[in-house]
């Protein structure tokens, strides 16, 4: 079991490539960081006393490797705190963040049958693993990537660097929202199914894949929200 530590880190890269989503890239300036893919942080923005209370956060998901010196997380401006992320963060900006969370890969499952499907900046937790070393475990995986617009695909740099099976990734605009039930016909019961977007997406294909006879235990979502 990952040990959460807590550790102060600076904000060395801030990349927008689309209205209202940014990517971070912090730097530990303490231990090096340690996690597993998949996992997630929470991130705090006021000065942490160790003495106090953990100040509020906000969980996201890690996009970089484990393998990689530097976290990476993308987030979109939705209420309150990411409004303060984008107004109040930059590069050289100091941070602290609580890390490492979450459990979506150690989970047991075939990885000679597993289809991953994501919706928006929920790729990020698979980017993790698909850049890491452990991803040459999987057996001809089965990718499904939905964005509203070609421009919203901030990850093409980072998935051309991964040798991908034929990822089918799908464009709102052009193509319609990604549809659970084309994906359930093409890979059955007998799969395991990685689920990551807005928390309503997970919902709605989590139960429609269970009318269809899929296995609870054969649907891993990252639902920490």
């Amino acid at each position: 079991m990952s040990i959460v530590k807590k550790i102060p880190a600076r904000v060395v890269n801030i990349y927008n490539q689309i209205g209202g989503v940014y990517t971070l890239e912090f730097e530990s300036l303490g231990k090096p960081f340690k996690y597993e893919p998949g996992q997630f942080l929470h991130l705090a923005l006021d000065e942490y006393d160790p003495s106090g209370q953990w100040p509020e956060s906000r969980c996201f998901s890690m996009q970089s490797s484990p393998d990689q010196p530097n976290i990476k997380i993308t987030y979109a401006v939705k209420g309150k705190f990411t409004s303060r992320m984008e107004k109040e963060l930059h590069p050289g900006s100091i941070i602290t963040l609580k890390l490492p969370y979450g459990d979506l890969f150690t989970k047991s499952h075939n990885k000679g049958n597993s289809v991953f499907i994501a919706g928006g900046t929920g790729i990020t937790p698979f980017l993790s693993l698909f850049t890491h070393e452990s991803f040459n475990n999987y057996i001809n995986p089965r990718i499904y990537l939905g964005f509203k617009t070609n421009s919203y695909n901030i990850y093409k740099n980072e998935l051309k660097l991964v040798n991908l099976c034929n990822p089918k990734i799908f464009y709102e605009d052009i193509d319609g929202s990604l549809d659970i039930l084309n994906i359930f016909s093409e890979n059955g019961t007998n799969s395991y199914y990685f689920i990551s977007g807005p928390p309503s997406m997970i919902k709605i294909f989590s139960q429609t894949l269970i009318t269809k006879g899929v296995s609870p235990t054969k649907i891993l979502t990252d639902d920490w929200e």
